[in-house]
């Protein structure tokens, strides 16, 4: 990787992609810090009220900026809720699915109906923020301590929300930006730059006397090595899973045209175990933290509600053996999606080909499916075991650790951070490859 990074550098106009890049993350990160007006969160939110709700996701999501209030407090989680809802609706919209079979000025029109979907949510994700401010009692006061009225408190509002959809608006922009002028995969590069933010805190606390000690027959011992070991054992096992694929073997005929052959070749589908990436764990997770979010806004519940919202924590039992069997669901939901084994077979059938030992037309489909079946069980459950091990190990860590506390590791974040990493050296490669490669004329 590090190689790929310095080869780049070396071209003139790679260079300048970088440092483009570069120059984005590093505006996206000011913007991450400047407060919105009206906003008193100095001292940012109590993280221990707020774990494991969604509030919890969408701070990690945007690398603190929702914990203080910024401008760019939303960051990029409007317009990901955006894409994947226009995915669904490609699927389930004939007209918007044949918009995506157009061709590039397709692709542009859906993408022009993703910006306007994704103001629309930025405009309720920031409403739903404000109310959620106002009533935690994070909002600027006058100078006598009351609350702003009338006309004021028009005023506050909607300085505060506009600033909020202001800021997704602009992170959005900012992603295609990166796209056009960068080097490519400009939302996820925000989304990775968010997340490691978040990286010099978690060492902190790692190496800090309080968090980085665990307590073993009267004796403390060293937290810090074994948490290191284990985050490089798992972000190898990430980049193992990452790149492990099934490859179809498929046999195309011979054809004369003219008085030239064609065909007559031996290929293969490539399709990758977990072709679903992080968005099983990102579904799962968002559905889970829905109750503990609805407690934060209801006072004094009764003793059953209590019960309820209790299946729901984090260190409940239930609450693992949940996401495990979501994260099932939502591989095959998103695969479903991305696949469809009738029109693999069809476009097959139509270059000539055919698998090895099966017969074309509805055996190829059924085949191809039955695979796509096996493969998403298989990628499920390896990314249920990235997913589900943090959970364990706070639940060891809570045996062990002053005080009850532990150390949180994020499996979403690390599969987002390896995932576009590794994507990231992959287009670097690419480009690199198309700069170097030599035409008839060379």
């Amino acid at each position: 990787m590090i190689k790929t990074f310095v080869n780049a550098w070396k071209i003139p106009e790679l260079r300048k992609k970088i440092l483009f890049t570069a120059l984005i993350i590093l505006i996206f990160r000011v913007g991450s810090v400047i407060p919105v007006p009206f906003v008193n969160l100095a001292d940012g939110l109590d993280s221990s009220v707020y774990a494991g709700t969604f509030i919890q996701y969408l701070n990690i999501m945007t690398g603190e900026a929702f914990n203080y209030g910024t401008i760019f407090a939303m960051s990029i989680t409007p317009y990901i809720n955006s894409s994947i809802i226009m995915q669904l609706l490609t699927v389930a919209i004939p007209a918007l699915e044949r918009l995506s079979k157009e061709g590039e000025e397709g692709r542009k029109k859906i993408a022009t109906i993703t910006r306007y979907v994704t103001v629309g949510l930025a405009i309720m994700q920031s409403t739903a923020y404000y109310f959620f401010l106002k009533n935690g009692g994070y909002l600027s006061t006058s100078a006598s301590g009351a609350e702003f009225t009338g006309f004021w408190a028009v005023l506050q509002a909607l300085t505060i929300i506009l600033c909020f959809t202001a800021g997704a608006a602009l992170i959005m922009w900012l992603g295609e930006q990166i796209n056009d002028k960068g080097i490519g995969n400009g939302i996820s590069m925000i989304l990775f730059a968010g997340i490691v933010s978040r990286i010099p805190t978690m060492l902190a606390n790692l190496f800090s006397p309080e968090y980085g000690y665990f307590r073993y027959g009267g004796v403390y011992y060293a937290l810090s090595p074994i948490v290191v070991v284990i985050m490089l054992l798992m972000i190898a096992y990430i980049v193992w899973m990452d790149n492990a694929e099934r490859r179809i073997p498929v046999q195309y005929a011979k054809r004369v045209v003219g008085r030239k052959m064609y065909g007559g070749q031996s290929t293969h589908i490539p399709i990758k175990v977990n072709m679903s990436g992080v968005m099983p764990i990102i579904f799962a997770s968002s559905i889970l933290s829905l109750p503990p979010t609805i407690q934060l806004f209801v006072k004094n519940p009764s003793e059953g509600w209590q019960k309820f919202f209790d299946v729901f924590a984090s260190d409940h039992w239930a609450y693992g053996i949940m996401y495990f069997f979501l994260i099932i669901f939502f591989a095959y939901f998103y695969a479903t999606i991305q696949y469809n084994p009738i029109e693999m077979a069809n476009n097959i059938r139509k270059n000539s080909g055919a698998i090895p030992g099966i017969r074309p037309g509805k055996p190829t489909s059924d085949y191809i499916g039955k695979i796509l079946s096996r493969i998403t069980l298989l990628g499920a459950l390896l990314i249920s075991v990235v997913a589900i091990f943090p959970i364990l190990y706070s639940q060891i860590c809570s045996l062990f650790l002053e005080n009850g506390m532990n150390i949180s590791m994020g499996g979403t974040s690390i599969i987002i951070l390896v995932g576009v990493a590794l994507e990231t050296v992959k287009q670097l490669e690419s480009q690199m490859m198309m700069r170097h490669y030599k035409g008839f004329l060379d």
